[in-house]
Parts: C-alpha cells; sequence; structure tokens
C-alpha cells in the first residue's frame, strides 16, 4: 500500500471520528457546550497522536488549504486531501444519523444562531457575521497547527496545542455559528439533514481565515 493511500484512510477516520464524535456530543446535549468543545479538542488530540506521522492528521479541509498555500503540502495530495475529509464527515454524520434513528436532532448541525439572548440582548447572527466569527476562529486554529506542529517549535505538545485551540473556538463560536472550522464538520450533518442554509458563509469563512493564517506565517512567523 502507498504512502499516499495510508495517509488518505487516516484523514477519512480521523474526519469520520471528529464527526461522529462532536457532532454527536452536540446532538445529544452531553455536558452543554463544555462537551461539545471537548469532544472535538480530545478528538483531535487523539488522532494528532494516532494519526499524525501517517497524514498530519488534518482532519479539515481548511487547515488542508492553509497548509497548500504555506507550501507545506503539494496540490495533489492537498486536493486528495479535502476529497476524503468531505467524505468522512458526511460518513460520520450518515452513521450518527443511523444511531439516533433519524435525523431529529439536527445531527449537531452547524447553524447561524437567531433569537440568542445575551447581556439583556437578542443576538441574530447573519451569514456575514457568521463568515467572519468563522474566519477568525478558523484563523486561530490554522495559526496553532502551522506555528505549533508545521514549524516543529512545540514538538510532542503540538496536538495538545491544536486540540485546545479548537476547544476554546468552539467555546466562544458555538452559541453563535456552532463553531465549526471546517468545512467536513459543517458539510456533513447539513448533507444528511438536507439543510444547506448559510453553507456558502461557512465555506468561503473556513477558507479565508485558513488561507490569512498560513499568508501571515509565511510572510512573519516562518523565518
Amino acid at each position: 500500500m502507498g504512502e499516499l493511500s495510508r495517509a488518505l484512510q487516516a484523514e477519512f477516520v480521523g474526519t469520520f471520528a471528529l464527526i461522529l464524535i462532536g457532532a454527536g456530543t452536540g446532538a445529544l446535549g452531553i455536558g452543554g457546550l463544555v462537551g461539545v468543545a471537548l469532544a472535538h479538542g480530545l478528538v483531535i488530540v487523539a488522532f494528532a497522536y494516532a494519526y499524525g506521522h501517517i497524514s498530519g492528521a488534518h482532519l479539515n479541509p481548511a487547515v488542508t488549504i492553509g497548509l497548500w498555500v504555506a507550501r507545506a503540502i503539494d496540490a495533489r495530495r492537498a486536493a486528495a486531501y479535502v476529497g476524503v475529509q468531505l467524505l468522512g464527515g458526511i460518513a460520520g454524520a450518515g452513521l450518527l444519523a443511523w444511531i439516533l434513528g433519524g435525523t431529529q436532532t439536527g445531527l449537531g448541525a452547524t447553524t447561524l444562531v437567531r433569537g440568542l439572548a445575551a447581556g439583556g440582548a437578542v443576538i441574530d447572527i447573519s451569514p456575514v457575521q457568521g463568515l467572519v466569527i468563522e474566519a477568525v476562529l478558523t484563523f486561530f486554529l490554522v495559526n496553532t497547527v502551522l506555528n505549533a506542529a508545521v514549524s516543529g517549535k512545540a514538538g510532542n505538545l503540538a496536538g495538545l496545542a491544536i486540540g485546545l485551540t479548537l476547544a476554546f473556538a468552539i467555546l466562544m463560536g458555538g452559541p453563535l455559528t456552532g463553531g465549526s472550522l471546517n468545512p467536513a464538520r459543517t458539510l456533513g450533518p447539513a448533507v444528511v439533514t438536507g439543510n444547506y442554509a448559510d453553507l456558502w458563509a461557512y465555506f468561503v469563512g473556513q477558507v479565508a481565515g485558513g488561507v490569512a493564517a498560513a499568508l501571515l506565517y509565511k510572510g512573519s512567523f516562518s523565518r
């Protein structure tokens, strides 16, 4: 079996697990927002150490695109990674729907909040606001991947740093956009539930955030 084939299998399994466990925790309401943040963060930590040596454990098209812009991965491999990550996300959501007996729970889909009461105000997140939130939070995630893992400067703690970044991003972004930071995380439940509302805002924001982190890394931090 070729090296790329092994890497693609790792990316599929890891992304599958991220959506099954992360979205599943959200769908079941286990531990509230903190539970959802921990579920996503812990999956990333676990697979960073399990598959990091095989594929880099991107588990996220925005991460892969960011690494491609930073020239840490070639275009052919990046395109293959993105394809299997999206398939893994759909497969994970599909299994979750089967386990839960349907899509009535929403499968932990990441959607823009409407009517959130906070600090005496009622918050409605528009698609443009959602795009910016996802862009900023995804920037933080890809920034950590590049400066902790790709640079090699965090050593064996890189996986922990990345998992913690995802967790803290979800703690803030979760109530507003679902805190996806990942096109596969958004697409999987959307495909299975048939709800594609505002999907473009997530994809554009997440990719933009990943690209911005890569450009900053190449321009300033990789020297």
